[in-house]
């Protein structure tokens, strides 16, 4: 998959975790890091989610064959629960959380990068629906190597959204934006 772009989870990500350049500045107390780093890591473990469903479902597409044992409805399903817990995840970023992340943060403005990636992802993410939702009705057939095209469609996009939202979210990151007391203060 790393061949066409959209790179395949193999072990846990570490966007949560500071880059070593950040490292340099001054230090926070650990109770400080724990305030600051909070958002990123509650933002990982979502993300981390969505990447393993992304990668059972495309693993299967690029292989031809469904995960032993896993009948089509549950693949079906597998497909049409990632696509709603993502478009829900997003409705809550784009409703509770980027306004007021917004306020502070450029990254989180309405006009930039990280909603319009939530725009390009969704322009996919609809078709990967509709398509599994004509699997289902039996309207069309699955076809796994048909998938992998429509998943192709946004992984790019997905995959750099999930790093980029945690990476803006570090503690490194937020200090720069906020004070302890307003980070204990966020709605997340």
């Amino acid at each position: 998959m790393e061949q066409e772009g959209v790179p395949k989870c193999d072990e846990t990500s570490k966007a949560a975790a500071p880059e070593k350049e950040e490292q340099d500045v001054p230090k926070m107390s650990a109770q400080e890091f724990r305030v600051y780093n909070r958002m990123a890591e509650h933002m990982d473990y979502f993300h981390e989610n969505f990447r393993q469903s992304w990668n059972l479902l495309y693993d299967a597409c690029k292989s031809n064959k469904r995960p032993q044992g896993m009948s089509i409805r549950s693949f079906l399903s597998v497909g049409e629960q990632f696509a709603h817990h993502l478009t829900i995840h997003h409705t809550i970023e784009e409703e509770h959380i980027f306004p007021v992340l917004a306020r502070k943060m450029p990254a989180f403005k309405a006009e930039l990068e990280l909603l319009t990636q939530h725009k390009q992802i969704h322009k996919g993410l609809d078709k990967f629906e509709l398509y599994l939702k004509q699997c289902r009705s039996g309207e069309k057939e699955l076809r796994l190597e048909e998938l992998k095209g429509v998943m192709e469609t946004f992984g790019t996009v997905l995959w750099q959204h999930l790093d980029d939202e945690v990476k803006q979210l570090r503690a490194e990151n937020m200090r720069k934006y906020w004070s302890v007391d307003e980070m204990r203060r966020m709605p997340m």
